[in-house]
């Protein structure tokens, strides 16, 4: 029995007319020659479409209540905007600021909210969270006039561009929230090289490093929440990518000819074809109750967001895999866009917890017994 209002995984007008104004302008603004060029800059990303993104859409703050300068939408609304990001392989810090803004909304913490989230909502101030994989690499002890941190998190985020960092880190009295500025003494941003270049990961370390703690009820329920959050958004971006890949895939072999006809016309690749439409609708319909029992704050949330993401991850490297060999010759060159969408399903597929991962947290959060 689904413990959400089945209202919630149906799309309303008003999420379509959304999901098509997105298709659109990142249509415009997010071509693969666009992609490629936000990839050799700087930061990773175009600073003006982040910009626009907040002044034209009102993206980074369509979760974040109207006090602090957001749209108050719900997250069935954030999820379109993940999808759409996800079927262009948008260039753009997020996924990080989603869970960053999560984590404020969550902290319960008035004073953090109103210093952060108008800056997020007005896409003025970049951010993302650091030792969230309960790894305890992070350690924040007081001293005269605050706290200070030391000690290191790999793979962050946006972890090297982001203009504020929220840390889970270890204290004394047990784990909490810290909020840590980008300019901060003894912090020190080292960029990873990684696999998926179109999401930039960073080593983040602390020595003696200044933090401003967040909230009053530690960082175990907060940090739990958020990581179930962020694999339900990264599940709908799986679904996303996963959907332009088919759509790409299905149009290329409609044009293609070989022997005087269409190879779509064959009948092997037909039975490919079905095969991934029908993973593609399962994994939206997972991503769709993950997204349920978020907006619904349904205490299956653990167990969907798992379930979405093993599902999830499993038929966008499939995806990315026909994409590339149904393309040719021509889809295994750097040149044809479909490596992008390689690097980011293997990428993603690891991100919050490989399938096995999730698939073995299912496994306790059922109760079902270890083989």
């Amino acid at each position: 029995m689904l413990d959400v209002d089945p209202a919630l995984l149906g799309e309303t007008g008003e999420r379509a007319e959304l999901r098509g104004v997105l298709r659109d302008f990142f249509a415009k603004v997010c071509t693969p020659a666009d992609v490629r060029r936000h990839l050799e800059s700087e930061r990773g990303h175009d600073p003006a479409l982040w910009s626009r993104m907040a002044t034209e859409i009102g993206v980074q703050g369509m979760v974040i209540p109207p006090a602090y300068g957001g749209s108050g939408f719900d997250f069935a609304d954030l999820a379109i905007v993940v999808e759409e990001a996800g079927r262009a392989l948008l260039c753009a810090p997020l996924l990080s600021t989603v869970l960053a803004t999560y984590t404020l909304l969550l902290s319960g913490d008035g004073d953090a909210r109103a210093r952060y989230l108008p800056g997020i909502a007005a896409g003025t101030l970049t951010a993302t969270v650091a030792g969230f994989d309960g790894a305890g690499g992070l350690r924040a002890d007081p001293v005269p006039g605050g706290w200070a941190g030391d000690g290191t998190a790999d793979f962050v985020i946006d972890g090297s561009g982001a203009d504020l960092i929220l840390l889970a880190a270890r204290t004394p009295a047990g784990p909490a929230l810290f909020a840590c500025d980008a300019t901060a003494p003894g912090l020190v941003r080292t960029p990873r090289r990684v696999l998926d270049p179109t999401r930039p990961q960073a080593l983040i370390a602390l020595n003696r490093t200044p933090l401003t703690p967040i909230g009053q009820h530690g960082a175990g329920g907060v940090v739990a929440r958020v990581l179930d959050i962020a694999r339900a958004a990264l599940a709908c971006e799986q679904v996303g990518g996963s959907a332009f890949a088919l759509d790409a895939t299905v149009a290329y072999v409609r044009q293609r000819s070989q022997f005087g006809r269409p190879i779509g016309s064959f009948q092997a690749v037909k039975h490919r074809l079905a095969d991934l439409l029908v993973e593609l609708e399962a994994a939206r319909s997972a991503a769709a109750y993950a997204v349920a029992c978020v907006t619904g704050s349904s205490p299956d949330l653990p167990v969907a967001a798992s379930a979405a993401q093993a599902v999830c991850s499993g038929t966008y490297r499939r995806a990315a895999a026909e994409y590339v060999q149904l393309s040719g010759g021509i889809g295994f060159t750097w040149e044809h866009p479909a490596h992008l969408y390689v690097r980011r399903a293997r990428s993603a597929e690891v991100l919050f917890g490989s399938v096995d991962d999730n698939l073995a947290r299912l496994g306790v959060l059922l109760g079902l017994p270890a083989i």
